[in-house]
């Protein structure tokens, strides 16, 4: 008698698909194209902001050039994994994973900025 498992009684995937219960997978519209160009747009203008921001020389001497540009890229990265890679549709577990490290982590940066802020003002 044979104790192994054996693989020539298992279904293949055409077989099981055909045998799965209907309405198991949570099934979500994909995005039309028009969504997608309004998703670029905003892109564009989140970038054109950001590269204006450059040219303004008081801005860029004041305290919140820097603060604002890591924002502004964080979320554009946030919309890019949001749409682009389809996170808006899978389940929040998968949102939180993405976006919670980028949290902790700009708050980080943004905390270290006004704590050692005041050594880069004295040095210049």
């Amino acid at each position: 008698m044979d104790t192994h498992a054996s693989t020539t009684n298992l279904p293949d995937s055409a077989e099981a698909l055909a045998h799965a219960p209907e309405g198991t997978g949570i099934e979500h519209a994909h995005p039309t194209w028009s969504t997608y160009w309004k998703v670029a747009t905003i892109l564009t203008l989140i970038t054109v902001g950001e590269v204006w921001a450059y040219y303004v020389p008081s801005f860029v001497a004041s305290r919140a050039f820097v603060p604002t540009l890591l924002s502004l890229s964080g979320l554009k990265f946030a919309i890019v994994v949001m749409f682009y890679m389809h996170l808006k549709y899978d389940h929040r577990l998968f949102r939180v994973l993405f976006t919670g490290p980028l949290l902790i982590a700009a708050l980080t940066l943004l905390a270290l900025m006004f704590l050692f802020g005041h050594i880069y003002i004295k040095i210049m």
